[in-house]
């Protein structure tokens, strides 16, 4: 991730609303949410939400998919382990140890911590 993606993510998540929908999403997991249902849940008119969906797709954070007649909003877990990953990639003064506890319970991998016993259920996301 360059400079330039990594402010668009964040521009993305720096409005109320739209960090609103994200978090929510996250905590959807992979299932996601119906674009009405978001709109309902957060009391967001369906206008608005659909330019917020929009800011937070282009930049990486939520995807789409179609079923039916509905779209389905899930957040973008890959895009948002890159703008994580960019966030720390320079932790801790080249000292990842000092970072690792914190950073192996959110980025399992990240700034050289590895994994125990190999299970790396976050990168499956």
């Amino acid at each position: 991730m360059d400079m330039n993606d990594a402010v668009k993510g964040l521009a993305a998540l720096a409005q109320e609303s739209r960090l609103g929908v994200f978090r929510l999403l996250v905590r959807c997991g992979a299932e996601g949410m119906a674009a009405g249902d978001i709109a309902r849940h957060l009391d967001i008119a369906a206008n608005t939400l659909s330019t917020h969906l929009g800011i937070l797709a282009n930049a990486g954070l939520v995807q789409s998919r179609r079923e039916g007649r509905s779209i389905i909003y899930s957040a973008d877990y890959d895009g948002t382990r890159r703008l994580l990953a960019f966030l720390m990639e320079d932790c801790c003064q080249g000292r990842p140890e000092v970072c690792a506890p914190i950073l192996e319970s959110v980025l399992p991998g990240c700034c050289g911590t590895e994994t125990h016993g190999g299970n790396d259920e976050a990168s499956a996301h």
